[in-house]
């Protein structure tokens, strides 16, 4: 049986050490990077499953490594954990706003943690095994993870793809902000409501002429056009 690939971003070498020893114990395959570029050119040429990314790297910090694997067609459909100090609130928000997926923060439970990754990869295997899509000229083909308007490619990253795929999913219903919170990241993620506005106005950038198929219910959420 082929094992999943992990790969591990993280400066630290005993905590690299550790993470790589769980996921491991676990069924995973662990990939390890020191620093920031390297941790983005392995991400691109062995196409890990996830990424654990610690944000404060030398170099290249963990928030340019995450805006960067959201640029890329290749990597933007890796989901992406970030590890964090207490004190980087705000750089949470940032990351979750490039479109990380979840957070934890240091010192963190490895309990937790798998939990945390196993949650992510089933809420991707549930989205592959969706049928497709299509509505006002957006077509989600979620097995392949591919979305089109109008017949042309739209890159998207995972979370994106999942808020595209929920909101098609459940048209013509309003959906809060809470509930794509819980839908798409899998968490309740106190106060970061305006996680979701920021998905989504990228999201409506990236659908062009059929942004208005995703109309905003003010002081609710949002919905998708039947």
């Amino acid at each position: 049986m082929v094992r999943q690939k992990i790969l591990i971003i993280e400066d630290e070498a005993d905590i690299r050490d550790l993470l790589a020893y769980n996921l491991q114990k676990e069924g995973f395959a662990a990939l390890e990077a020191g620093d920031g570029r390297s941790g983005l050119e392995m991400a691109r040429a062995h196409a890990p499953v996830l990424v654990l990314l610690d944000l404060m790297l030398p170099g290249m910090d963990g928030l340019t490594v995450c805006r960067e694997l959201a640029r890329d067609p290749a990597t933007a459909p890796i989901p992406i954990i970030m590890l964090t100090a207490k004190g980087e609130e705000m750089d949470r928000v940032v990351g979750l706003e490039l479109g990380a997926d979840d957070y934890v923060v240091k010192p963190f439970s490895i309990r937790e943690l798998i939990l945390r990754i196993r949650n992510i990869l089933k809420r991707q295997a549930q989205a592959d095994s969706n049928a497709g899509l299509s509505r006002h000229g957006v077509t989600v083909n979620q097995g392949a993870h591919k979305a089109s308007v109008d017949g042309t490619p739209v890159d998207l990253t995972a979370t994106e793809f999942r808020l595209l795929g929920s909101l098609m999913r459940h048209a013509g219903q309003v959906l809060t902000r809470e509930q794509l919170l819980n839908k798409v990241w899998g968490y309740q993620f106190e106060g970061y409501a305006r996680t979701v506005d920021t998905h989504v106005r990228r999201l409506r950038s990236k659908l062009g002429g059929a942004a208005d198929m995703i109309e905003t219910v003010r002081g609710v959420g949002y919905r998708c056009k039947e």
